[in-house]
């Protein structure tokens, strides 16, 4: 019996030693300590040894189980330390390797022809001023000198929500707002940026767009302050070199009315596709502020006169861009906004 467990020792031992794997360990350890093991099956026959053997016999037994025990214990702290350096190395970051590059941004193209107008209108001490995009008929119509049976409704297709709300049609109904806020005080100087709704939708128009309106109201304001305005803003929004012409016109906000034209950045004004050869390309609207816009704001039209302007951003950056389909700045499409790389996010 002694020469028979001295040789399990051994073995068991050695099995141990070759062990390179946990799971082989736990065959091993089942092997020699399990229910069926080796040394469990001597333990399980100390009872057929005689009371002078069994105390010799059962302490060399535990001494054996406690070498491999200790033995077990061991190779399995190595192999789990192996195997935990095995799996660092394995995942491993090499920090000397360069990061990777996240794309970088830009500002849409609206978006930065909007701060453009707005950083050239301050230049000009213009403020910005904003209103609800959900307007009641009064602001929207009545107080731009549009009643109800007037026929310039006719002209915009607009959302209503029920017969005294609508979605904006322009931001127009700001400068009212502005006006009754100022309680007839002047001066006025404003430009209001913001999204309009109408029903459009083609390669030229769109549901929903962005507009920037301007007005100025104080003592002795002239079409010529209007003139000066509109072209310091041109050549600052496009080039020095630019021209613009003034063609009468009408809207029912303003009296006298007029449209503005830019000779063509494409062609010079020579005549090309883009002006359709008219070498002039028509950029927003404007005038004089009709007396009955003014009294609307709380303002007596004999003591003080005032311009207003209208225009479209989407209008203006095609021109700016060469852009020739108005969809392309709402269809998000990265091909085409990563190009404007002037305005960083």
């Amino acid at each position: 019996m002694k020469e028979q467990l001295q040789a399990i020792r051994e073995e068991a031992l050695a099995d141990i030693d070759r062990c390179t794997t946990v799971a082989a360990l736990n065959e091993v350890r089942i092997g020699y300590m399990g229910k069926k093991g080796k040394v469990t099956s001597i333990l399980k026959g100390m009872g057929k040894l005689s009371k002078e053997e069994r105390p010799i016999i059962g302490q060399l037994a535990n001494e054996v189980r406690d070498a491999i025990g200790v033995a077990l214990e061991e190779k399995q702290t190595q192999l789990a330390s192996a195997a935990l350096e095995a799996r660092l190395t394995a995942e491993k970051i090499d920090i000397t390797m360069p990061g990777r590059a996240f794309p970088v941004g830009s500002v849409h193209p609206l978006t930065q022809v909007i701060r453009d107008a707005e950083r050239i209108f301050a230049g000009l001490g213009f403020e910005v001023a904003h209103g609800p995009e959900i307007e009641s008929d009064y602001y929207n119509f009545e107080a731009l000198n549009l009643s109800k049976d007037h026929p310039a409704r006719d002209m915009q297709d607009t959302f209503y929500i029920n017969p005294n709300v609508l979605l904006r049609t322009q931001t127009s109904p700001v400068q009212v707002r502005t006006m009754e806020h100022k309680g007839g005080l002047a001066p006025v100087k404003i430009i209001c940026p913001g999204k309009v709704y109408r029903r459009d939708d083609d390669a030229t128009h769109s549901p929903m767009f962005h507009q920037i309106e301007g007005l100025c109201v104080d003592e002795g304001i002239t079409m010529g302050d209007l003139k000066g305005v509109l072209l310091s803003f041109i050549h600052q929004m496009f080039d020095e070199s630019v021209q613009i012409r003034l063609r009468p016109s009408y809207f029912p906000f303003t009296e006298p009315s007029c449209e503005v034209d830019i000779s063509c950045v494409n062609c010079g004004g020579k005549g090309c596709r883009v002006c359709s050869h008219t070498g002039w390309l028509e950029i927003l609207g404007s005038g004089m502020v009709h007396p009955n816009v003014l009294r609307y704001g709380g303002y007596d039209p004999s003591k003080v006169s005032g311009f207003a302007f209208g225009m479209g951003v989407e209008r203006i950056a095609m021109i700016k861009y060469g852009i020739d389909d108005l969809r392309l700045f709402f269809g998000g499409d990265l091909r085409f906004l990563s190009q404007f790389k002037e305005g960083l996010c």
